[in-house]
């Protein structure tokens, strides 16, 4: 019959849709989160969603992250050397603690390995790990070590909440952003993607001394990211409750943090900090790896004009830079909506974008 015939249409079309693939990262993180429900944990505070989790723990609170790097996927070996790789994997999660407004405390290695992994590799990555911790006050508390047929290395990483005088959690949240607010970040941008361009294809032989130094600063701000910490605690300190790291490029995570919150965002591209030789080594594409590289793990904060003044001040004395800007003012939230992030010229006009940023599970891993 033809409802039969319609009927097996559509079971064949849903099937053909399974593939984590067709969903992409965010849809099957949405798909997880749907499945999995509300907690009815009343200690959760933050779960899925949000940069890391948060939950009650004694008198305070504790946050917790993880993540994982990949050997093809996250980082080219031959290229980027162990140690880096070991500070990668582990300045990542830090990262994740700092976009909360957390400080990172204890972490655990789990090391997928093959069974021909040299040992000196492991050696090097430990080192690189170790080095990134002794920076951020962390302690590797233990771990596990299973076989794999590709190198990766995850970390889960756990941290602490700052608390009020009332003993409630100051958090940077993707679901807190209100029309009228600024949107502003915490330093320059589009280093990483310059550096992993660099790596990639290796400067011409006819660069000078002076593109070979940019060069090697924007393959070191790839393989080597330093995590906003203190930015995060003085952002909530500030009075800012909204915000996240910038990982998978600024104008896809603005849209987690419009979407989180119910609004649309105006996003000035020509406002945007670059990385020192990013115009100089990409002239046609700095702006657009700023806006949509990723990686850069500065943190993207969205609030009011006072928490925007205050931070600012907080941030040049503690960096002992009181005549250097700290944050920069790069759009505002326009409005109640659907999670449009809006990107436009200094003429206002709207500027088309070959991507919005990183989907793991998307093709070429953008979308």
């Amino acid at each position: 019959s033809v409802a039969v015939r319609v009927h097996r249409s559509r079971h064949v079309y849903l099937r053909a849709m399974t593939n984590v693939g067709d969903l992409g990262e965010f849809g099957l993180i949405e798909r997880l989160r749907a499945r999995l429900g509300g907690s009815r944990d009343e200690r959760l505070v933050a779960g899925i969603g949000d940069d890391a989790a948060v939950w009650r723990s004694g008198a305070g609170y504790a946050i917790a992250t993880t993540d994982t790097l990949v050997a093809g996927v996250h980082f080219l070996p031959g290229v980027a050397g162990w140690r880096d790789i070991g500070w990668k994997a582990l300045a990542v999660n830090v990262s994740d603690i700092a976009a909360m407004g957390g400080s990172p405390s204890f972490a655990l290695v789990t090391l997928h390995l093959p069974p021909d992994t040299p040992v000196a590799v492991v050696d090097e990555m430990y080192a690189g790990l170790y080095e990134c911790a002794d920076v951020y006050g962390v302690t590797i508390a233990g771990g596990d070590i299973v076989v794999s047929p590709v190198l990766a290395i995850t970390i889960a990483l756990m941290g602490d909440a700052r608390i009020d005088e009332a003993g409630r959690p100051l958090l940077l949240r993707r679901d807190a952003a209100k029309a009228g607010d600024l949107i502003a970040v915490t330093g320059p941008l589009g280093g990483s993607a310059g550096g992993l361009r660099v790596l990639q294809a290796p400067p011409a032989a006819e660069q000078n001394d002076g593109e070979r130094e940019m060069s090697r600063i924007l393959a070191e701000q790839h393989m080597r990211p330093w995590p906003r910490v203190d930015a995060g605690d003085i952002a909530v300190s500030a009075g800012f409750r909204c915000g996240m790291d910038i990982s998978d490029g600024l104008v896809q995570d603005l849209g987690h943090i419009c979407r989180a919150s119910g609004v649309d965002a105006e996003l000035r591209i020509d406002d945007l900090p670059l990385e020192d030789g990013l115009m100089a080594l990409f002239p046609e594409g700095a702006r657009v790896l700023a806006a949509t590289g990723g990686e850069d793990y500065e943190l993207l904060l969205v609030g009011g004009e006072g928490a925007l003044r205050i931070a600012e001040g907080a941030l040049r004395k503690h960096l002992g830079m009181p005549g250097v800007q700290q944050l920069t003012i790069v759009g505002r939230i326009t409005g109640a909506g659907a999670g449009l992030v809006r990107v436009i010229d200094a003429a206002g006009a709207e500027v088309a974008l070959p991507s919005r940023g990183w989907d793991h599970l998307a093709p070429g891993g953008r979308l």
